[in-house]
């Protein structure tokens, strides 16, 4: 709560309630497109960076044998993705401030909350390796101690058996109630740190709040952000190095006009 001049008491969650309309975020989306572009070569040398990461994982997964939890992690890389952008957030800071931009500055970023953004990223990562474990549980659960059978075959498993069935059904809503959790703690909470020095539980906290009460506008950006995120998939994550940035800067939009 807070108390304005008159001294009344307003709760939270009406501070955050904007009342924007859904297609807000597709202008959110329009800025981010210009700041991608402004000065893009730091832009795009950051997308450029998380899709090289991001396909070494991938390498990585498949080099030691561990490709039964490819589709987790992927799903995971949205949960840590908030907190990766943290220099697209500062990109887009600097240029509404009017303040020069460069890879350094995006590189090291100087948060307003000093390192309650290094504990927020402990919490996320956490996070999302708490749901990869999950995603490994529901597959015992319904193939018990089965050896991943590969990607080749897990996909006519999923759809021509029974179990198959009942684990998309399973699975789906689990992964759900895991991405619109790990989605509204993070969407803010991380230009939030950058933007201003409160902790991580507070910040994780207002984001919610803020996602919550202007469910219209932040459904839809769910939505554009999964759309952009399985094209970076179908593209072999070559994507990534567009989208990802796009997004990050996006976010900072979002952020200001929901703050």
């Amino acid at each position: 709560m807070s108390i304005d001049t008159s001294g009344t008491i307003i709760p939270l969650a009406v501070q955050k309630q904007r009342n924007l309309p859904a297609s807000t975020a597709f202008q959110w989306l329009g800025q981010g497109w210009r700041d991608l572009w402004n000065t893009p070569g730091p832009s795009l040398a950051y997308g450029l960076a998380v899709f090289i990461v991001s396909l070494a994982i991938v390498w990585g997964l498949f080099k030691l044998e561990l490709d039964y939890i490819l589709f987790p992690a992927l799903a995971g890389f949205m949960v840590v993705g908030p907190l990766i952008a943290i220099g697209l957030y500062e990109k887009s800071r600097a240029i509404e401030a009017g303040e020069p931009v460069s890879l350094g500055r995006m590189l090291y970023v100087n948060a307003a909350s000093g390192p309650q953004v290094l504990f927020t990223g402990a919490i996320l990562c956490l996070l999302m390796l708490v749901w990869m474990r999950a995603a490994v549980l529901i597959y015992a659960l319904f193939f018990g101690l089965v050896a991943f059978p590969g990607l080749d075959r897990i996909v006519h498993m999923l759809l021509t058996t029974p179990e198959g069935w009942g684990m998309l059904v399973v699975g789906t809503a689990v992964g759900g109630l895991f991405a619109a959790f790990s989605f509204a703690i993070s969407v803010f909470a991380v230009p939030m740190l950058l933007d201003a020095n409160i902790d991580a539980f507070t910040a994780m906290g207002t984001s919610i709040s803020m996602v919550w009460n202007n469910l219209p506008v932040m459904l839809t950006w769910g939505a554009i952000v999964l759309a952009l995120f399985l094209i970076s998939l179908a593209t072999s994550l070559i994507g990534l190095i567009i989208v990802f940035p796009l997004l990050g800067h996006a976010t900072w939009h979002a952020y200001r006009a929901i703050k």
